[in-house]
């Protein structure tokens, strides 16, 4: 089954937990502290792989999460990093971030990678807290957790030479006849409903033609899908129109395409393209060629007859169209937007609420998220860092009571004039 979208989640790998841990060994009876730190999760990376041409894999699984980091341990040892995490998608492959929409990146050759979600880092120990103000530390911090997102795949096939027409024109047959594909073919409309894929080898070069479905008439308002498809032309660089020869008038269907494709995106209608006049072993074919023909050369069309069926001219017509394409610059690849974040992460704000008071900002809710409550010197530093942030007295100056309930992030505390826990 062809699938050229999905929507997948990804979450970097959280960092690992520090620890609180002090030296034990004989003749060192005041040993100082020597809890190591946590090591980095593992992020998550798109890679383009040769191996997938649709998205359809990801209709079983949607959710790929990285290795959390190792925890530290005593004798400040440092834990391990986590694995990073790398998901295959078929090259073409655009990636935007679902609940945003921004442009995050596009994977095109065979290798590529696309970093979507990084890793926490480690939680550091008590022994990164030592100071000669502050010799035995009882406070470790844990792992930061690693970013997550939702993401929106759209897959735009990677192809040289696109192939085109209205339906039943013969363009399978043609990718079939100069390639190793296999693409269905029968003698009725829409047998193409998904896009086809061949390698052809011309003059030693080896060159990528993508068989598009056939288009109607109204293909940009989504006719027959005919939108679905027209996004795959994007990023074809030369274009074969072929014109089916039995059709009552393959000149309007020509135009016809030609207004669709201007009409969906005008640089489609830009792109070179070598024009083919296709069915010529049918002998009412090849007496009218030269009616059709000379209607065409008044367009400014210098088409080719052919025959997709017995390989008539089908050399001359690729080699036409490779020609060009060796004339063209290097394709132009889609630029990310910049992605503008707050430059102090400082900010927050502070709502209230029915259950209570919700205090948002990115780094009071890493810090929430990375205090080890379970040691009492790692609250009374989270409190500090709410003092020194300027957040416990908007918080004070908004109305916060004893005994209220303070969100951040994932944690829940209860305010004290003193310190929240």
């Amino acid at each position: 089954m062809f699938k050229d979208r999905a929507k997948i989640y990804v979450k970097g790998g959280d960092g690992g937990n520090g620890v609180v841990a002090f030296r034990r060994e004989k003749y060192v009876p005041r040993g100082g502290p020597a809890g190591g730190s946590g090591g980095k999760g593992g992020d998550v990376y798109l890679v383009a792989s040769p191996r997938h041409n649709t998205l359809h894999h990801f209709a079983y699984k949607v959710h790929f999460k990285a290795e959390r980091g190792k925890h530290g341990s005593g004798s400040n040892k440092q834990g391990a990093r986590g694995k990073d995490l790398e998901v295959p998608v078929p090259p073409g492959t655009e990636v935007y971030d679902a609940d945003t929409g921004e442009f995050l990146g596009e994977l095109l050759e065979p290798g590529e990678k696309l970093l979507v979600a990084r890793g926490g880092r480690g939680g550091r120990g008590n022994y990164a807290f030592r100071s000669p103000t502050r010799q035995t530390p009882r406070l470790a911090e844990k792992g930061e957790p690693g970013e997550e997102r939702w993401l929106r795949l759209e897959l735009k096939l990677v192809a040289d030479i696109g192939i085109i027409g209205v339906p039943n024109a013969g363009k399978s047959t043609l990718l079939s006849h100069v390639t190793r594909a296999k693409p269905k073919i029968a003698d009725y409309p829409f047998t193409t409903v998904a896009p086809n894929l061949g390698v052809a080898v011309v003059d030693y070069q080896d060159v990528v033609l993508a068989d598009i479905p056939g288009l109607l008439e109204g293909a940009h308002r989504g006719v027959g899908l005919g939108d679905e498809f027209l996004r795959h032309i994007e990023r074809t660089r030369v274009l074969i129109h072929v014109l089916n020869g039995l059709s009552p008038d393959p000149v309007g269907d020509y135009q016809a395409i030609q207004q669709e494709l201007a009409l969906f995106n005008p640089a489609l209608a830009e792109k070179p393209q070598v024009v083919a006049f296709n069915k010529m072993d049918v002998p009412e074919v090849r007496e009218r060629w030269p009616q059709v023909q000379a209607q065409l050369q008044q367009l400014g069309v210098e088409a080719i007859p052919i025959s997709a069926a017995t390989g008539e001219n089908l050399d001359t017509l690729l080699r036409r169209a490779v020609a060009i394409l060796q004339q063209l610059p290097p394709p132009e690849r889609k630029k990310a937007l910049p992605i503008i974040r707050p430059a102090d992460e400082d900010t927050f704000t502070i709502e209230k609420t029915p259950e209570g008071w919700v205090v948002r900002g990115k780094r009071i809710e890493r810090a929430a998220a990375m205090t080890n409550w379970d040691y009492y010197e790692a609250a009374l530093r989270f409190h500090r860092i709410m003092e020194a942030m300027g957040i416990a007295q908007a918080l004070e100056e908004a109305g916060v009571q004893e005994g209220d309930t303070v969100f951040i992030g994932n944690i829940e505390l209860e305010w004290h004039q003193d310190y929240a826990y």
